[in-house]
């Protein structure tokens, strides 16, 4: 092996990704510092102020040409809810579920797998406030405690589906780049990691908070209507650096809580040929997307089948979403405003993908500026000229350090996950854990697909909305009329054991 010179740009480099891990920590917003550690490092590695200068362009623009089909995908699902909403069919999914909530004991597992489902094709954004605005009253007056109710919908939606992102694939897609893994091997291993840590946050949770479920009254629901939100969600609401609660409030419904009377004559107020497409939508979008999983699924199990390439489930899910809802859109609005209004969804979408993760392209431009996969465009360096590999370097400069024990390397990285995860963004730490596990990998003897998906379980379980007070967990405890605090704590024991045992499970299964 040849012999590895660590110049100045590494220091930089090194001292960069330090701060703003620090600056995470502090809650302070990492975008500042992630375009000045750019320069810097683009300065030491260059020494010409102008080329630093054009690196502050690059690294977004690489960035960006890296991650745009997350944006598009992001784009074109919210496009599709917001049609749905417009058909109203979004409650009818949803709806049939109130009558099986016989008991606390039933209504806590079906706000957590109903929540999941929604969250896993649409994020936690809508399925907040649309399972709080249909479901929660309904498994209140069942007998379960709203901090249960808060807990379930936080561990599934904002733990379970985030964390894994399967069907969107935002959060793999950017761990695979940053860690030049394959996205489909990240997000396989992600979803199993997601299931893992939150079948055991579910059922510790349960077995934590069942003792406070009661019998099934009205008088529950009365009583907890009566609530208000606590104070401490003010305050905390401005913490953090991505006000991720007001991003999960953007699909809210006037009316956050619907009674039975309520849901009947908002479905009712849709005329009688939105209705019966409103009922159509709501079978039809499922089971067009339950369509997509299976054909992501089935390759894995029926070799003879095709299996998706590359970026190949991302499109088809986005193909899907628009073409629903054009179709969606068509029902509501005849083909004539369909054309109009389509477009004002996509563009209605794009506004939302901008606002939901545009500020983490800077910040994924830093961390591939120590990718020798990017470094290159973003330098500014002729395509014939070797890029440095600034991490990669560092890592195999200090290989003689770092102990090959595959448990303590996984941890590590899923600490660091959880480190980047306090600023309340579950999504800002991700390229750095990915750079990390692409740079450690071969030094611990590991798949960096591995790594990477368990720095991901890191950072979007503690920053998504489960650990941290001033993450979207504000919206999950304002719809419930809980303490936030109070979540946390009830939070914390069930999500770190999952992430302990999946972590694990992570060594033994991938090692």
């Amino acid at each position: 092996m040849d012999s590895i010179t660590i110049t100045a740009a590494h220091w930089v480099y090194l001292l960069g990704v330090g701060a703003i891990v620090l600056t995470m920590i502090f809650r302070a917003n990492v975008v500042v510092p992630s375009i000045i550690a750019t320069f810097c490092v683009a300065l030491a590695w260059t020494h010409s102020p102008i080329a630093a200068l054009g690196s502050i362009f690059n690294a977004s623009f690489v960035a960006a040409k890296e991650l745009f089909n997350i944006f598009l995908v992001i784009a074109l699902m919210t496009a599709l809810l917001n049609a749905l909403k417009t058909l109203q069919s979004d409650i009818r999914m949803v709806e049939p579920f109130r009558a099986i909530m016989k008991n606390g004991h039933i209504a806590y597992f079906v706000l957590a797998g109903i929540t999941y489902v929604i969250s896993l094709f649409f994020w936690p954004t809508p399925a907040i406030p649309l399972v709080s605005a249909v479901l929660l009253p309904a498994a209140i007056a069942a007998g379960l405690p709203p901090l249960a109710g808060a807990v379930a919908i936080a561990i599934a939606g904002q733990g379970m589906a985030l964390s894994s992102d399967y069907v969107i694939g935002v959060a793999p897609g950017i761990s695979a780049r940053a860690a030049g893994a394959s996205a489909i091997v990240v997000a396989d291993r992600a979803l199993v990691l997601s299931l893992i840590t939150g079948v055991i946050a579910l059922l510790i949770a349960y077995f934590t908070l069942r003792r406070q479920i009661l019998p099934a009254s009205n008088a529950l629901l009365v009583k907890w209507q009566a609530q208000t939100a606590n104070g401490e969600t003010v305050a905390l609401e401005a913490a953090g650096t991505f006000d991720k609660a007001e991003i999960a409030r953007g699909t809210s419904r006037d009316a956050p809580f619907l009674s039975e009377a309520q849901i009947e004559k908002t479905l009712t107020t849709v005329d009688v040929r939105r209705a019966l497409w409103s009922k159509v939508f709501a079978v039809l979008t499922p089971l067009a997307f339950l369509a997509v999983i299976a054909t992501m699924v089935l390759p894995k199990f029926m070799p003879s089948l095709p299996e998706l390439k590359g970026g190949a489930a991302a499109t088809l899910v986005g193909g899907m979403a628009a073409m629903l809802m054009i179709l969606a859109t068509l029902a509501a609005e005849g083909p004539r405003q369909m054309l109009d209004v389509s477009a004002d969804h996509i563009t209605d979408g794009f506004v939302f993908a901008f606002k939901a993760m545009g500020s983490v392209l800077p910040i994924a431009g830093f961390f591939f500026i120590g990718a020798g996969e990017t470094a290159g465009p973003i330098l500014g360096m002729a395509a014939d000229v070797k890029p440095p590999h600034l991490l990669f370097e560092l890592i195999q400069s200090a290989q003689h350090l770092i102990p090959h024990n595959h448990a303590f390397v996984a941890f590590g990285v899923l600490i660091v996950g959880m480190i980047t995860g306090i600023d309340g963004s579950g999504f800002a730490g991700l390229p750095l854990t990915g750079t990390l596990s692409g740079a450690l990998a071969p030094a611990a003897g590991m798949d960096p697909a591995t790594l990477a998906a368990v720095g991901q379980m890191g950072a979007v379980w503690t920053g998504g909305g489960t650990l941290i007070a001033w993450s979207s967990l504000i919206a999950v405890a304002g719809f419930a009329r809980v303490p936030v605090l109070a979540a946390v704590r009830a939070l914390l024991f069930p999500v770190v054991t999952g992430l302990v045992v999946a972590t694990l499970c992570a060594v033994v299964l991938w090692s």
